[in-house]
């Protein structure tokens, strides 16, 4: 069986939708709750698939949360490894980051659904099912683009919203793994950020049970197109 990481900041931001699927694809999966756990002694080369999650924090707080510096840390190792890493939301801007691209707050806060818009490269990756699709957006920073990174997505707001490296690295802004028939964690666990952007929980609420299994669907799919490209 293969084995999968995932580095996890909040328990309601897991792999979501992604988990069944991944298990359906033979992977046994281990969470590490990366605010709580020894980072400085875990193995991250060994596993064959490693992911990265979201979090309510952000990818330069190291001085209030130190232990973004071992987590960061763990995905130096495990780029220098050349084996698949996904990163999504804080994930991916630590990707970034761990590459050498800056992370910074945006004009405005994104946060709901709505389409990504795929650039030239982005259309010929497996991203190409998401067209059309609107997705979850719940976030306040952005990443720049690495060196040597391919652009793959934007939106309105936020213009990068995903890249790769190779066919083994996939970073996204956006939250592709969330399960929708559980979105109400979300809202209860963001409610304050919520209030403070004055966004009405009802309609990310109504959303979601409106798309939720459409995003299922291409969220199946586009995992389905990523792994195939390192397999």
């Amino acid at each position: 069986m293969k084995t999968l990481l995932a580095l996890r900041h909040v328990h309601f931001e897991d792999l979501g939708q992604l988990e069944p699927m991944l298990v359906e694809l033979g992977y046994r999966i281990s969470y590490v709750d990366a605010c709580t756990a020894d980072l400085r002694h875990l193995d991250v080369r060994g596993a064959d698939l490693m992911i990265v999650l979201g979090g309510p924090i952000g990818a330069h707080d190291d001085e209030r949360y130190p232990f973004l510096s071992d987590e960061l840390e763990l995905i130096r190792q495990r780029l220098a490894s050349n084996k698949p890493l996904l990163g999504i939301c804080l994930g991916a801007q630590l990707i970034a980051r761990a590459l050498g691209a800056g992370v910074a707050p945006m004009p405005q806060k994104e946060i709901g659904f709505s389409e990504v818009h795929l650039t030239l490269e982005g259309g010929g990756s497996a991203l190409v099912e998401l067209v059309g699709v609107p997705v979850l957006h719940w976030h306040g920073d952005q990443f720049e683009l690495p060196q040597g990174a391919q652009w793959l997505a934007e939106s309105d707001v936020c213009k990068h919203q995903a890249f790769s490296v190779g066919n083994h690295v996939l970073a996204l802004q956006f939250h592709l793994e969330v399960d929708c028939q559980r979105i109400e964690q979300w809202l209860v666990g963001h409610a304050h950020e919520l209030a403070c952007e004055n966004i009405d929980p009802k309609k990310i609420r109504r959303d979601a049970q409106v798309l939720g299994e459409r995003l299922r669907m291409a969220c199946s799919r586009t995992l389905l197109g990523w792994v195939k490209r390192f397999s």
